[in-house]
């Protein structure tokens, strides 16, 4: 297709972000100021451009709003725990097996791994943030490591392979008329291989930041991720047996996640690969069942002033989620915008066919890939990695399953380059190194500054998607 003035625009202002990004400075204002430009410029209309800045957040803040709302509600509980004094009791027992930063951080990416195979990442969040994250740091396990160990064992390698679900795989085989089967053993292949270099560089890149237990940096930082901060709570208990709702609380938190987990295993044992409760209808089950142990724990705390308790629990939730991920907003926004799903909202188009630009720059690119073997997988790779920059893992697999059937050779099999995409886009767009994705969920759960994340996580997982193309040129 005819790349149009506002296409070559939307690439130049892509570019200068994730330049802005390498250097270490705030994005917000080339985001917010390239929605202007380009909307002014494909509509002709100053005031259109004034509109789609607005419509660009509002559509951004709608798709990331239920990440937020979650947050805020696993926050609210975590502080209404702290209340009884359930928070510490509930990861004791875990404490034994977590002694030290070093083997927190292993066990953090085990478990993650494994829950997020079976209910993909969304939902598996809350449930290891919650109850793992704060033994880990405990341990001596700086926040940071534990939002690194989980981003990229849950958002990266697990969801990469999409083994047990196969939507991944399924989205890549239609495209390019390639047997899901093939693409699927190969994903697992070379998710593995990018997890094991992206974790384990990782690991080393950050292992002199873990401290020794009973570290005075840890408590503060203990703090931080409940959302706490150092603010002193004014709330005074309102029942003589605190110490026996304490204790309750602190088994029946971490039972009911359990068996919400057990129940997600049984929903999907019994209904076959895609069970009721995958990605955001997961996320919402927990979400629901973290809000009436709020209430539950509010009532045993306050009694009667349970009333105003639970509010200020929330509105404190709500703060935390929009102070920590706001600036996500308008980021979301601008790659929103590159998506033909969300430019017909954001540019007021209505009826009209919505333009893809960044969609639209890749299948362009087509005509001047490369026809060598390692050119093509390296070609196929890139353009997954571009078509994750929308926050989304998964919409641009289409595109990548169509490219491996087109420029499939003797070489390489279209199911390898298939595979190869997939892990492009996902690894990319699924959550460790997009801040605008599902990764916000990690940073605020963890209570570090996304970006900072997305900073740690960037030159593991870029090495580790580098060493799987490399793997499957090789081998295959």
């Amino acid at each position: 297709m005819e790349l149009t003035v506002t296409h070559w625009l939307y690439a130049i202002i892509t570019l200068l972000i994730i330049v802005t990004m390498v250097f270490r400075k705030g994005v917000v204002l080339p985001t917010l100021l390239g929605t202007f430009i380009i909307a002014w410029v494909y509509k002709g209309d100053l005031v259109g451009g004034f509109t789609a800045v607005f419509n660009a957040n509002l559509v951004a803040a709608k798709e990331l709003f239920n990440i937020f709302l979650i947050i805020t509600f696993m926050v609210a509980l975590l502080q209404a725990l702290k209340d009884l004094g359930a928070d510490r009791r509930m990861i004791q027992p875990i404490q034994p097996v977590m002694k030290n930063g070093h083997i927190a951080y292993f066990v953090l990416v085990g478990v993650t791994y494994v829950i997020s195979l079976f209910f993909w990442p969304t939902p598996a969040v809350p449930l290891i943030c919650a109850l793992l994250v704060p033994a880990a740091v405990r341990a001596g396990l700086p926040a940071m490591m534990a939002a690194i160990a989980v981003a990229l064992a849950g958002q990266g390698m697990a969801l990469s392979s999409d083994y047990i679900m196969q939507v991944a795989p399924g989205l890549s085989a239609t495209a390019g008329g390639i047997d899901k089967e093939m693409i699927v053993d190969k994903a697992l292949v070379l998710s593995l291989v990018t997890g094991f270099v992206a974790i384990g560089l990782a690991y080393l890149m950050n292992k002199k930041t873990i401290r020794k237990k009973g570290d005075p940096r840890i408590e503060p930082e203990l703090q931080s991720l409940q959302g706490l901060g150092n603010e002193e709570t004014t709330r005074e208990p309102q029942n003589n047996g605190i110490g026996f709702w304490s204790k309750l609380f602190a088994v029946l938190v971490p039972l009911s996640m359990l068996s919400v987990m057990v129940f997600m295993i049984s929903t999907k044992l019994g209904t076959g690969r895609m069970g009721g409760f995958e990605g955001g209808d997961g996320a919402a089950f927990i979400g629901g069942v973290a809000v009436i142990l709020l209430l539950l724990a509010t009532v045993a705390f306050g009694r009667h002033n349970a009333l105003d308790y639970i509010s200020e629990h929330i509105t404190d939730g709500f703060v935390f989620a929009f102070k920590a991920m706001g600036p996500v907003i308008p980021i979301a926004g601008f790659f929103f915008l590159g998506s033909s799903d969300f430019a017909g909202s954001i540019l007021s188009l209505g009826d009209e066919t919505a333009p893809a630009f960044l969609f639209d720059l890749v299948q362009a690119s087509q005509e001047i890939l490369p026809q060598s073997t390692v050119l093509a997988a390296f070609s196929v790779l890139i353009i997954g990695i571009i078509t994750g920059l929308d926050g989304s893992g998964f919409s641009g697999l289409p595109l990548t399953g169509a490219l491996s059937g087109a420029l499939a050779s003797g070489g390489m099999d279209p199911a390898t380059l298939a595979a190869i995409g997939q892990m492009g886009s996902i690894w990319t767009g699924g959550g460790t190194i997009i801040a605008w994705s599902s990764m916000i969920a990690i940073a605020g759960f963890c209570g570090v500054p996304v970006m900072d994340l997305v900073r740690k996580n960037f030159i593991p997982v870029m090495l580790g998607l580098l060493a799987a193309t490399l793997f499957a040129v090789l081998i295959w």
